[in-house]
C-alpha cells in the first residue's frame, strides 16, 4: 500500500493535515493577544511550569531551548501539589490545553494559597474560570486540536511569555526561521519517500529505546518516546546521557535480541560536551555487541534552537507514520480517556 492509502485508512481525524500545518500554530501565538501580567521580573526569583503531557513537554523543551539564557531557575511540575519552596516570589505558569487537567487545577489552587504570581495558558475550561475568580492573567489558545498535536501553540506561547517578562531577548528571528523550517519539512515529510517514513518503517516490529543528552536534547528524546506511546500505540523507553552510563548501561551486558526486540535511537547534536560525544561512541560499541541497530537523529541546521525544533518536528512525523503503518489510528487514546472517566 502507498503511504496515502495508510493515511486514508487509519487517520480518521486527519492529523496528517494538522502536522502539515503545524507552523500556523506558531503564527497564531505571534498574533495572539497577551494580558498585562500584573507584576514584573523583579518580583519573581523562580518559575514553575505546571502541566502534563504536551504542556509539560513544552516546559522541558523551553529549558533546552533557552539553556544559555535563563536567568532564573525554571522547573516543570507534573503533580497535584507544588514544591515546598513555592512562595510569593514564585511565578506559576499553569498550562493545560483543555483547561481541565486535574493536576494543573490542583497546583493552581495551591499557588493561590501560597501567594504565587500566576499566569494561565489554556483554551478555556475550569482553568479559565479559576483565573477569572482569582484575577490571574489568562492567555487563550486556539481550539480544535488534540493536546499532543498542539505543541506549536503551547511552546511558543511560553516563549512569548518569557519574552514579554523580559526574561529573554526578542525571539523574532529564530521564530521566523522555525516557521520556515516547519513549512519546508512539512512538504518533505508529505512525500511518499522521506526520512520520517524511512525511520518509521525501520521501527515496525521493534521497541524503541531512545537516548538523548541532559539539558541539551532530553526534551526531544522524551517527546519522541511520548509520541510513540500515543500516536504509534507502542511501548518506548527514554534515558539521558550521562546518567544512563551510571545504571542502564549495565542492562546491555546481557541483552539479547530474542529477549527484547529493540532498536536504539540516538538524539545527537554537534554542541554536546566532548565527553558526552565520547560516551555515545563507547556505548555504541556495547550496544552493537548485542546485534542491536542504532538509528541516529541529527539536524544539520546552523542554529541550536532551530536544530532541536527540527528534531521535535521529525519525531512527530515518525510517530504518526509508525502508527498508521502498524494499523492504528494516531488520534485514538482509549486508555487515557478510560482512566479519566474512572478518576472522575
Amino acid at each position: 500500500m502507498k503511504i496515502s492509502e495508510f493515511i486514508q485508512k487509519y487517520d480518521t481525524q486527519n492529523q496528517y493535515q494538522v502536522l502539515k500545518e503545524t507552523y500556523k500554530q506558531i503564527e497564531f501565538t505571534i498574533q495572539n493577544s497577551y494580558p498585562d501580567f500584573g507584576f514584573n521580573i523583579d518580583q519573581i526569583d523562580k518559575i514553575i511550569i505546571s502541566g502534563l503531557g504536551g504542556s509539560a513537554i513544552s516546559g522541558d523543551l523551553l529549558k533546552n531551548f533557552l539553556k544559555e539564557e535563563l536567568s532564573v531557575p525554571v522547573i516543570v511540575n507534573r503533580n497535584y501539589f507544588l514544591p515546598s519552596f513555592a512562595d510569593e516570589k514564585t511565578l506559576l505558569i499553569a498550562s493545560s490545553y483543555s483547561g481541565n487537567t486535574e493536576e494543573t487545577l490542583s497546583s493552581f489552587s495551591e499557588a493561590v494559597k501560597k501567594g504565587c504570581k500566576v499566569i494561565c495558558i489554556s483554551t478555556g475550561g475550569k482553568l479559565e474560570k479559576l483565573a477569572q475568580e482569582h484575577s490571574a492573567a489568562f492567555i487563550r489558545l486556539q481550539k480544535g486540536f488534540q493536546p499532543r498535536y498542539a505543541l506549536g501553540l503551547s511552546f511558543f506561547t511560553l516563549l512569548k511569555v518569557f519574552e514579554k517578562l523580559k526574561l529573554i531577548d526578542n525571539q523574532k528571528e529564530v521564530t521566523e526561521n522555525i516557521i520556515s523550517l516547519w513549512k519546508r519539512r512539512a512538504a518533505e515529510y508529505s512525500t511518499e519517500d522521506n526520512l520520517a517514513v524511512s525511520i518509521a518503517q525501520q521501527l515496525v516490529g521493534f521497541i524503541p529505546v531512545i537516548y538523548s543528552a541532559s539539558d541539551y536534547s532530553n526534551a526531544v528524546g522524551y517527546r519522541l518516546k511520548s509520541q510513540l506511546n500515543e500516536n504509534s500505540k507502542l511501548h518506548a523507553f527514554h534515558h539521558e546521557f550521562p546518567e544512563m552510563n551510571h545504571n542502564e548501561i549495565i542492562g546491555w551486558e546481557t541483552h539479547q535480541q530474542k529477549n527484547l526486540h529493540t532498536k536504539v535511537i540516538y538524539i545527537l547534536d554537534e554542541t554536546y560536551h566532548p565527553q558526552i560525544k565520547k560516551r555515545f561512541q563507547i556505548v555504541s560499541e556495547f550496544i552493537k555487541k548485542s546485534d542491536t541497530e542504532i538509528i541516529s537523529l541529527k539536524s544539520q541546521e546552523k542554529d541550536f534552537k532551530v536544530r532541536i525544533m527540527d528534531l521535535i518536528f521529525l519525531a512527530d512525523w515518525i510517530s504518526f507514520y509508525l502508527g498508521v503503518f502498524r494499523g492504528f489510528d494516531p488520534s485514538e487514546i482509549e486508555y487515557i480517556n478510560l482512566l479519566k472517566e474512572r478518576l472522575s
